[in-house]
């Protein structure tokens, strides 16, 4: 029995960790692996398939965004898509009126939606479940009317919206500008995704998990909820930010009636599908709602909306807890047919 256990402590303990999170050896290779596809893919596809890709992983920032708000913290929110135009205005001026470099419009981005989000939980902060999710509806359906408003119109361009300049590959690199794109996002999402993770496995990440689970003994424990709530839907609206940033620069355009409430919908979507509170479904989620939209069309462009239905009400059904819950009933079974076989 001594021996087993010293065993089982020695394989904890070589068990790599990441931001306080055990990262087992599978998961590693996984992650190793795909990033060597995710690299290779461009290079055997055309420019739109790398533009759709590209799409993907900022969708997958975004709903990355809102898990850390309602997954990890347990705050609802139906009004992302307003932070998500405040950070592709955010870039589309600053090209456009100043013109700052895209790159530096990423972190100002960033920023401007961290304040935004932080200034916004503040009053949030008496509001919860349904209440909240009220609050957060009327942010997502005012935001587009507000950039309307011809007090606004210089900087925003009006219902004309804004066109930007996509940018090429740096130091003459022999990529298109969708491939150095692509890869420009690749990199932004390995980051966001690694501060995601340590995150969480942090002693914030804690406080934020506790108040999601148990609000009044994490308070009555010492955590500032008040603080780390509003934190919450600062640092959530950074990710959407930067994710509307992205976007912005990809599709060359932003306009007002490119953030609609159905953009917001879109991102719960995601977020749902991938598994709330789980990190890396986000990616899932970000395929989910770049690529059955496009699929429902092609099987009917007449009901396409009603064939996307049936597809949500499938995937639902068969995966009630996302593709997270899917993927630790596959593990399960994985580790107990191995241990079997011992």
């Amino acid at each position: 029995m001594a021996v087993r256990e010293d065993i089982a402590e020695t394989a904890v303990a070589a068990t790599p960790r990441f931001g306080g999170l055990t990262v087992p050896a599978w998961q590693r290779l996984i992650t190793i692996a795909a990033l060597l596809v995710a690299l290779a893919l461009p290079l055997f596809l055309k420019n739109f398939h790398v533009f759709q890709l590209t799409l993907v992983m900022i969708y997958s920032i975004a709903i990355l965004g809102l898990n850390l708000l309602t997954g990890i913290n347990g705050q609802f929110s139906l009004g992302h898509s307003a932070f998500y135009a405040i950070g592709a205005y955010t870039t589309a001026v600053l090209m456009d009126r100043f013109g700052v470099p895209y790159f530096l419009t990423l972190p100002a981005a960033g920023i401007v939606c961290l304040v935004a989000g932080f200034l916004f939980g503040l009053p949030a902060l008496r509001l919860e479940g349904l209440y909240l999710a009220l609050a957060t509806f009327a942010l997502a359906v005012a935001t587009p009317q507000l950039l309307k408003l011809s007090i606004f119109e210089h900087w925003t361009g009006g219902v004309q919206g804004i066109v930007i300049i996509k940018p090429d590959a740096p130091f003459g690199l022999p990529l298109s500008q969708d491939r150095w794109l692509y890869y420009f996002t690749l990199a932004i999402l390995v980051l966001m995704f690694a501060a995601a993770m340590r995150l969480v496995g942090s002693r914030t990440g804690r406080a934020l998990k506790a108040i999601r689970d148990n609000p009044l003994a994490a308070k009555a424990m010492g955590v500032d909820t008040a603080l780390y709530k509003s934190l919450a839907f600062g640092v959530s609206a950074l990710y959407t930010g930067v994710a509307g940033s992205l976007g912005a620069i990809v599709v060359q355009f932003v306009a007002p009636d490119s953030f609609t409430f159905f953009l917001a919908v879109s991102f719960l979507v995601g977020l749902v599908v991938g598994g709330v509170g789980w990190i890396p479904g986000a990616l899932i989620g970000g395929i989910f709602i770049m690529y059955i939209p496009n699929l429902a069309e092609q099987v009917s462009k007449g009901l396409a909306w009603a064939v996307y239905g049936v597809i949500l009400i499938l995937v639902i059904y068969v995966m009630p807890t996302g593709a997270a819950g899917f993927v630790r009933l596959v593990a399960g079974r994985l580790n107990r047919l191995m241990s079997s076989n011992r």
